[in-house]
């Protein structure tokens, strides 16, 4: 699986992104978004199930209230809508696909990959 994050940039305190995350038959797969800030460990940051499954969705409590994943199956793609974005924000952001969502907050995923900057800075 050839994963394709796009949509980083560089915004203000309090501004919004959207990542998207694409590859061929996406839909067969469970898809969570991760981060890496420099000097820190990756976190998970959200993830959403097969749509056949519920497409039940999971986050983070950083993220929680401010980010919404969502997928578009006909589209093979995921989305990650960063509402209210503060400097701590500021990370690679990565997608990475599973079979199921039961230990993705633990980033164990099957194939990542490369990520999108985003950068929050007044």
């Amino acid at each position: 699986v050839q994963l394709q994050a796009s949509g980083g940039g560089m915004v203000q305190p309090g501004g919004s992104l959207t990542l998207s995350c694409a590859a061929f038959n996406l839909d067969y797969y469970s898809v969570g978004w991760f981060r890496q800030a420099p000097g820190k460990e990756r976190e998970g940051v959200s993830c959403i199930s097969l749509s056949k499954n519920g497409g039940s969705t999971y986050y983070a409590d950083s993220v929680k209230g401010r980010f919404t994943i969502s997928r578009d199956d006909a589209k093979n793609t995921v989305y990650l809508r960063t509402n209210g974005l503060k400097p701590e924000d500021t990370a690679v952001y990565y997608c990475a696909t599973a079979l199921g969502c039961g230990s993705w907050y633990s980033g164990s995923m099957d194939y990542w990959g490369k990520g999108t900057q985003v950068t929050v800075s007044s």
